[in-house]
């Protein structure tokens, strides 16, 4: 197999693979959160973004290695809760700070948006199979 078929084939096990989206939602989160200015204001956002964007991530590897589904299902409602959380964080960054990271903060939200509909998804799915 080629390296480009390989490349192809890795990069779209990934964009299904919900622990790496996660982790890759994370790591972009703080890489704007890194970009923003220290406001006051920025300040208890950072906080508060960083705090809930990383608990998606501990509760996505916790829940990955649960063995009842009774706590798998609660770790996975603590990553949905969390990416809600980390959503509107970003939407206050994205409307109360300069233009030039409404891109970066846009394609965050709609990643986080996808992100809470497929955990959605595996809950519901996960309560369905009982």
């Amino acid at each position: 197999m080629s390296n480009d078929t390989n490349n192809t084939k890795s990069s779209i096990s990934s964009k299904y693979d919900i622990h790496e989206r996660i982790y890759k939602f994370i790591v972009n989160v703080i890489l704007l959160v890194n970009k923003l200015p220290r406001t006051s204001s920025n300040i208890v956002i950072i906080n508060q973004i960083l705090r809930s964007s990383t608990s998606m991530g501990a509760n996505d590897q916790e829940a990955d290695g649960t063995i009842t589904r009774k706590d798998f299902l609660h770790k996975f409602t603590i990553v949905r809760k969390e990416a809600k959380e980390t959503n509107f964080w970003l939407r206050l960054i994205l409307d109360t700070n300069n233009s030039n990271l409404t891109k970066e903060a846009g394609e965050l939200i709609r990643e986080g948006h996808e992100l809470v509909a497929i955990v959605s998804t595996i809950i519901n799915k996960t309560k369905e199979k009982h």
